[in-house]
């Protein structure tokens, strides 16, 4: 009976042996599942609460990434304001643990206001890109610096990313047209 219970016992020890490594990498597996799912909502809140900035509008565009729990802001904007507001809103969102603020702030010209004006309506008031301005945050986003337009978001198809591109390249003023739309399929 001894002998039994301690060839058990061997059998349990080489098999917790075995199990181990196992078990390790499931540990890790799992850990690394969590600090993606954490980094995903962190994600999806920064962007929340970006696009419920109030003063966001068509001529500015915001990106971002976040790693670690450090949250890298980017892009555009048309007022000073809107960049420092960005930012304190991300530094109070629970599991961000620093703000890197890159966002540039567009010069301030009446040129430029003239010519931000234009596209909007050479692009919004073209009969099927009118469709991109329905709610509360259009889907193009019209960028002016210097007389030069970017227009980044994301359109249905190619074809409406051409006509956008020709439609803000037919404004007077326009210096060059930097179309960085995407479509929805990637």
């Amino acid at each position: 009976m001894k002998t039994t219970v301690n060839t058990i016992s061997k059998m349990m020890l080489a098999g917790a042996m075995f199990a181990a490594p196992w078990l390790a990498q499931a540990q890790t597996t799992s850990a690394a599942e969590e600090q993606a799912q954490a980094t995903q909502a962190l994600q999806e809140k920064v962007r929340h609460e970006l696009v419920m900035l109030p003063f966001y509008g068509v001529f500015d565009n915001l990106a971002f990434k976040v790693e670690d729990g450090t949250v890298t802001l980017l892009g555009d904007v048309t007022r000073p304001t809107l960049r420092s507001t960005a930012e304190n809103v991300v530094k109070r969102l629970e599991g961000v643990k620093h703000v890197v603020n890159e966002v540039e702030v567009l010069p301030l010209s009446p040129f430029d206001d003239r010519i931000r004006f234009a596209v909007l309506r050479a692009i919004y008031g073209y009969p099927g890109l009118d469709r991109y301005g329905l709610g509360t945050q259009p889907s193009i986003r019209i960028l002016v610096r210097n007389g030069e337009v970017t227009l980044e978001g994301v359109v249905n198809n190619d074809s409406d990313r051409h006509v956008a591109n020709i439609r803000a390249n037919g404004v007077s003023g326009v210096f060059k047209v930097t179309n960085n739309l995407r479509t929805n399929r990637g």
